[in-house]
């Protein structure tokens, strides 16, 4: 938990130097200004992943990384120190009492919940591996034909990678699902000015949808995982999205900027996990002003930084498996030697569904819609989980009813609303369709149902006065919640060091002269055996005299 505290000081340092920096590109040449501290830290946070898999195209994230991204936040720091101070003086004097308090309590908790709790299978079967390719190597050619799943690719990695202290500790961290979790817990902290204007709005619905989704990571967010921070991402986004329609002032809230800004943080949720990608259905609003109006300079820029922020996770993927993106098969751009077979994509691609929908239990991973969802609705969810599938399914059919009458009425002036609803729709009907285990997907989950609830009550008093006495026993349960983890895990051992990967029994074979691990048990690797792959594996050869030349897929004959 010390550690921890420490590493985040650090990342507290780079990521706010990083992100202020952006701020006054952007109050500079996009006059507009960025007021709040979780938008600085989420935005230096998208830069910092973004920088960390550009370097990583050329050399390995490790010290080097870190000494040239502290020197660049401590030039950051002297150059802009008078607005720097002025910026977190403004910030300390605008936040209330109770906030000031509460800040530093989460922070502390979220400490507390990163440094132990239930590790992932993923966690040890490659996440570590992963994230220990890129600490030594950076990127490798043609890696996904020794360990498939690294094509994944998240973008999670190469930013553990980069704040994982190896080089300092001896030790690999994984804190950094547990920092945006924080950082998305400065962002619902909002949710108590629902009181003071005496109005709940859409945004406080989404952030009691994450609420209920950061209380339930808890036991799990020291993993690095690419599920909990695009979750937390896209809650960011939506929050953010819902509260400068609903809060800001009217010229702010005609301001086209922070809605395209958002886009390039959908970019970035992007190359955390693929299917995070519709979420840039929001794009159609600042794309439709900017080009109505010919605002071509922004546009240019816009562009830019969402090609920025994504072409260094596209490179990745090609060097790693030689596609587009993985595991889809369809995009087939390029002819290179290290080049993944196409079925070990399918295979990857199938397994994912496969296990997601629960169909593994059939014995029948083909089977239709009509088959395999009775099979995973009664088997796969826990009774909470069923409800809240019943009432996303009830507000996608209430969705498709709003948007035709919106159109048919044509009352122009919801269309921003009914875009992020839509946004969250066509998120969750793609989740549900193609791999819904609820990990990968909650925010649609719980935004779905939290926001059409908060579109139609809306229309009552009376049920509004009722979301107020739920949301008070809500806010008493959920803080049981998370009293009753921190009571049943006090006594770990995890208050100096974070607890961290498995080690397990190997077993070793040799390709090309080269040490290679496997366990024998099962697919289980952890990180402290490298380089291992889920199981002994000849079908690939090196492409050179070393491990930094990649490998190529060699069938066996």
């Amino acid at each position: 938990m010390l550690t921890i505290f420490l590493n985040w000081i650090y990342i507290l340092f780079t990521v706010f130097s990083l992100g202020f920096a952006f701020s006054r590109f952007v109050r500079k040449v996009l006059h507009y200004q960025i007021k709040r501290v979780d938008s600085i830290l989420m935005t230096g946070l998208i830069i910092a992943a973004v920088y960390a898999q550009i370097f990583s195209l050329f050399y390995r994230v490790n010290v080097e990384a870190n000494v040239i991204l502290t020197a660049v936040c401590i030039l950051f720091c002297i150059v802009m120190r008078k607005e720097m101070l002025r910026f977190i003086r403004g910030s300390f004097r605008e936040c209330s009492l109770i906030r000031r308090i509460l800040i530093p309590i989460l922070m502390l908790a979220w400490c507390f919940y990163t440094s132990r709790g239930y590790t992932l299978p993923d966690m040890n079967e490659y996440y570590g591996q992963c994230i220990r390719w890129i600490e030594e190597y950076g990127v490798v050619k043609g890696l996904g034909n020794m360990l498939a799943r690294v094509g994944y690719n998240s973008s999670i990695f190469a930013l553990t990678a980069l704040y994982s202290m190896k080089f300092l500790l001896g030790v690999s961290l994984h804190t950094v699902d547990g920092f945006i979790a924080f950082v998305l817990s400065i962002t619902v902290l909002d949710l108590g000015k629902c009181f003071k204007r005496r109005k709940m709005l859409l945004s406080d619905f989404a952030r009691v949808g994450a609420v209920y989704y950061l209380t339930t990571i808890i036991d799990e967010v020291l993993a690095p995982s690419s599920d909990y921070a695009v979750m937390c991402t896209v809650f960011f986004i939506v929050i953010k999205w819902l509260t400068q329609l609903e809060e800001a002032e009217e010229e702010s809230r005609g301001n086209i900027t922070p809605y395209a800004l958002l886009c390039v943080a959908g970019a970035y949720a992007l190359t955390l996990k693929v299917t995070a990608g519709l979420i840039l259905i929001l794009i159609l609003k600042p794309a439709y002003c900017l080009l109505k109006e010919k605002r071509w300079k922004e546009i240019v820029i816009y562009l830019s930084l969402g090609l920025l922020t994504a072409v260094p996770w596209l490179w990745r993927t090609v060097i790693i498996t030689g596609w587009l993106l993985y595991p889809l098969p369809e995009l087939d751009l390029f002819d290179v030697d290290w080049k993944m077979p196409e079925y070990m994509l399918h295979i990857d691609a199938f397994q994912i569904k496969a296990w997601a929908k629960g169909t593994n239990t059939m014995g029948n991973p083909d089977a239709g819609i009509m088959e395999w969802f009775p099979n995973w609705f009664q088997n796969e969810l826990f009774a909470t989980e069923k409800l809240l599938i019943l009432a996303d399914l009830a507000a996608v059919v209430l969705c498709v009813i709003l948007a035709v009458y919106i159109l048919i009425r044509k009352q122009w002036k919801k269309l921003d609303i009914m875009l992020v609803l839509t946004a969250i729709a066509c998120s969750y009907a793609y989740w549900q369709l193609t791999a819904p285990m609820v990990r990968y997907g909650y925010a649609y989950v719980l935004l779905m149902a939290a926001l059409m609830a908060g579109y139609l009550l809306q229309y009552s008093r009376v049920l509004v006065r009722g979301a107020y006495a739920f949301l008070i026993l809500y806010g008493a349960y959920k803080l049981y919640v998370c009293a009753d983890q921190v009571i049943q895990t006090a006594h770990w051992p995890s208050y100096i060091w974070q607890e961290t990967y498995e080690v397990y029994e190997m077993e070793s074979y040799e390709v090309d002269g080269v040490t290679f691990y496997y366990n024998p048990a099962g697919g289980a690797m952890g990180y402290e055996y490298f380089p291992s792959s889920s199981e002994k594996n000849y079908e690939f050869e090196l492409r050179g005299d070393d491990l930094k030349d990649g490998f190529r897929y060699l069938p066996e004959s």
